[in-house]
Formats: C-alpha cells, sequence, structure tokens
C-alpha cells in the first residue's frame, strides 16, 4: 500500500510538471539543441537564413566552423569586451550596493524613506534605464550632451563602455542594497556586540566582522551579477547600436543579435551564442561547487 500510494504521488507530480516540460521542450531544449547543430552543416543555395533555409544542399563540414569562428578575433573581442564589462560593473554594483546597505542599517526616524529611495532601481527595466540616461547624455538629443575631449561620451572609443556600464550599474544597484541588506539583517548581533566590547571600533569591525560574515551574500551576489552582465543587451543596443564606435561596447550578447538579425549570418551567431551560454554555464557551475565552501569567519 505505501508503494503504490508513493508511485500515485509520483505520477501527480510528473502529471502535473508535464506542462511546463512540454513549453520547455518546445521554446527552450529544440531550439537550443538546433542551434548547437546548426554549425555543424555548412548550407549552400536555397531561400532563407540557417536553420530556416529551404532548399539548397547542407554539407557535414565538423568542427571546422567551430573552430573558425571561435578562434576569430571577432569572438576574442567580444568576449574580452564582455569580460572588461563584468569587471567594470560588477565589483563597482556590489560596493555601492554594501555602502548604501550599511548606511541604511542603522535605527533612526525616516530610515524607511532613504530605503525605498536606495531599492528603486530594481523596479526600472534596463531598457527603461537606457532610454532615461540616453536622454541626458545622448550624442545628438539628450539633455547634458556630455563630451570628453569634443567627442561625445557614448561614441568616445575609450569612454563610452564605462558610461554604459554606469548605467548597467545604476539599474541594477536596487538588487544589490535589498541583497546586501538582507547580508547585514542576517549577522549574529551577539558577535558585533563583542567585538564592540573588546574595544573594536567601527572601521575594524566592518572590515574583520562584517565583511567576513557576509562573505557567502558577498560571493552571491558576485556570481549573480556576474551572470546579469555576460547577458547584457539592452543598455548596449540603446546607448550604442551598433556596438558603438568601432564596436567598442559589442558584447557577446550584442554580438549573437548582430550576427544573427542584422547581418543574417545564423551560423556565427550560433556559435557566439553557445559560447555565451558556456560562460554564464561555467559560472553557475563555480557558484554551485564553491557556495558550500564560502563559510562564515567567526
Amino acid at each position: 500500500m505505501r508503494r503504490r500510494g508513493r508511485l500515485r504521488e509520483a505520477s501527480l507530480a510528473y502529471a502535473l510538471l508535464l506542462p511546463s516540460f512540454v513549453v520547455f521542450g518546445v521554446f527552450v531544449f529544440f531550439p537550443f539543441a538546433k542551434n548547437i547543430e546548426l554549425p555543424f552543416y555548412e548550407s549552400r543555395g536555397g531561400v532563407g537564413f540557417g536553420a530556416n533555409k529551404t532548399g539548397g544542399t547542407r554539407t557535414w563540414v565538423g568542427l571546422e566552423q567551430w573552430r573558425d569562428i571561435l578562434g576569430s578575433e571577432e569572438f576574442r573581442d567580444a568576449l574580452w569586451i564582455t569580460l572588461k564589462f563584468t569587471v567594470i560593473t560588477v565589483p563597482v554594483g556590489i560596493g555601492l550596493g554594501l555602502l548604501l546597505a550599511v548606511l541604511a542599517h542603522q535605527r533612526l526616524r525616516g530610515i524607511t524613506i532613504y530605503r525605498t529611495i536606495f531599492s528603486s532601481t530594481v523596479a526600472t527595466s534596463a531598457a527603461v534605464a537606457s532610454v532615461i540616461f540616453f536622454s541626458l547624455f545622448g550624442p545628438a538629443s539628450g539633455v547634458w550632451k556630455l563630451r570628453i575631449g569634443g567627442i561625445p561620451i557614448l561614441e568616445h572609443p575609450t569612454w563610452a563602455l564605462p558610461a554604459v556600464a554606469g548605467v548597467a550599474i545604476w539599474q541594477s544597484l536596487g538588487l544589490a542594497f535589498i541583497v546586501m541588506s538582507s547580508g547585514l539583517q542576517a549577522l549574529p548581533d551577539d558577535v558585533l556586540e563583542a567585538a564592540a566590547i573588546d574595544g573594536a571600533g567601527a572601521n575594524r569591525r566592518f572590515f574583520a566582522v562584517t565583511l567576513p560574515l557576509m562573505s557567502p551574500t558577498l560571493f552571491f551576489a558576485f556570481v549573480v551579477g556576474a551572470i546579469s552582465a555576460f547577458k547584457t543587451f539592452a543598455e548596449i543596443d540603446i546607448l550604442t547600436p551598433g556596438g558603438g564606435t568601432g564596436d567598442n561596447t559589442r558584447v557577446l550578447a550584442y554580438a549573437v543579435y548582430d550576427s544573427g538579425i542584422v547581418s543574417g549570418n545564423q551560423v556565427k551567431a550560433a556559435v557566439f551564442a553557445v559560447g555565451l551560454f558556456v560562460c554564464v554555464f561555467v559560472l553557475t557551475l563555480l557558484q554551485l561547487r564553491l557556495e558550500r565552501r564560502v563559510k562564515y569567519v567567526g
């Protein structure tokens, strides 16, 4: 009877999950499998692009197209720009979120108002944040038309990427603040009080006690922020259309769109997409492997 009851519960669970499996299979897993298959063939002739091409011939070329595209300077440049964008946005975003969380982690009158203000950007999408900043710094119609060396900042070969990163940092600051605030509120008060009784000042308590205790929260924020940075698209597309001057803001996610939709090279877009997936997958594995090793230091 017990075995039959477990079988009935398992059958019910799978029946409830079946619609989700079907949706994911049709709209996620099947397209992803076709995306991996596409670069193994070279299509000639026919009508359309990539997997949608009708007529013509398809020739098995194995890993040839994978090697050519992944080893190309275009892919290396897109990956390098993505890494630079991540290095700018993640540490700065986490640092500012932690700073605001520490400022708001006080029992002061009206502090709730400041917490609401600090977390308000979490309700702003990347597209909306980009439009707001484009209306301020846009080279033609911006209110301020910020320039460096006579060149609009969004068209500057050096400063365009940091400018876009600044918008991404502002947009994600609300989430970083909420995560850091949750980490601060979860800290054991007795440890902090013991440090204060032992004569540790505010700065020493923060660097010697608070930060080590918040290491799991900081690690979580780092991984989530890095994954988000690798998938950045809206800010690039709105603020620096075409990937910026000299492709200086052409991150991997935008390279997928530019190659597949703009240029019509579905094979290149497929390889870029798989490369982006591998990067995000590695970051996810890193989180799963290391999250158990990140311990509180008391």
